[in-house]
């Protein structure tokens, strides 16, 4: 099955506001499994013990999602914080919104408000990840053709992994999927089919070439 890219976060962040005086914070984590999603939750359950609420949601790039009202009245809580998670595009994210109750009821419309209020906070706190298919490519050469691939592979925003300069150039390279017919294609034809790189699996990395 071929993989898709996604938009994640690349660290935990929170930011908070007050609403007729109930205290809402709101905190997102990258996560990857149910259980990290979970783990997340009772460390911030742990931390806010004498909260009233910790609302939560999370979605996972496999499709796996999950919410909780956390005694709120039903819709008022989780559906608004997932509604913002899947609105920004985000999978592999946990977000919780502690409410410390402020004495002054806001109702359903006013709890609405703010927990979305609360988990969009927290997305824009967060610095995000395109994540993107990519493609292990193996390519040795001669020198010769070396210059040649220096200016070649930035085009197609190509990663070098690692590098190996002995008799021959060998390059471990991380190739954008998308790229990897266009680049094969392209070397072909620039070294009369002297070069052919060894394909092989995919995996996820982000615009840094760092790994999921």
């Amino acid at each position: 099955m071929s993989l898709r890219p996604y938009t994640t976060i690349a660290a935990p962040a929170q930011d908070e506001f007050v609403e007729r005086r109930s205290r809402f914070i709101g905190h997102i984590a990258p996560v990857t499994t149910e259980e990290e999603a979970m783990a997340f939750l009772k460390g911030l359950r742990d931390k806010h013990y004498d909260a009233r609420h910790n609302v939560f949601a999370f979605v996972l790039r496999d499709g796996r999602s999950r919410f909780s009202d956390d005694g709120e009245p039903s819709g008022t809580g989780g559906k608004p914080v997932m509604d913002v998670i899947t609105g920004a595009g985000l999978s592999d994210v946990a977000v919780v919104v502690t409410r410390y109750f402020g004495g002054v009821l806001l109702g359903t419309g006013g709890l609405t408000h703010a927990y979305s209020q609360g988990a969009s906070l927290a997305v824009a706190a967060a610095k995000l990840r395109h994540m993107r298919p990519a493609t292990a490519m193996k390519i040795t050469c001669d020198y010769g053709f070396y210059g040649q691939l220096s200016y070649l592979l930035p085009r197609y925003e190509v990663f070098t992994a690692s590098s190996d300069f002995g008799e021959k150039v060998t390059l471990d390279l991380r190739c954008p999927t998308e790229h990897v017919k266009a680049l094969c294609s392209e070397l072909t034809e620039l070294t009369s089919g002297q070069l052919k790189p060894e394909i092989g699996e995919e995996e996820y990395l982000d615009t840094n070439g760092a790994k999921a």
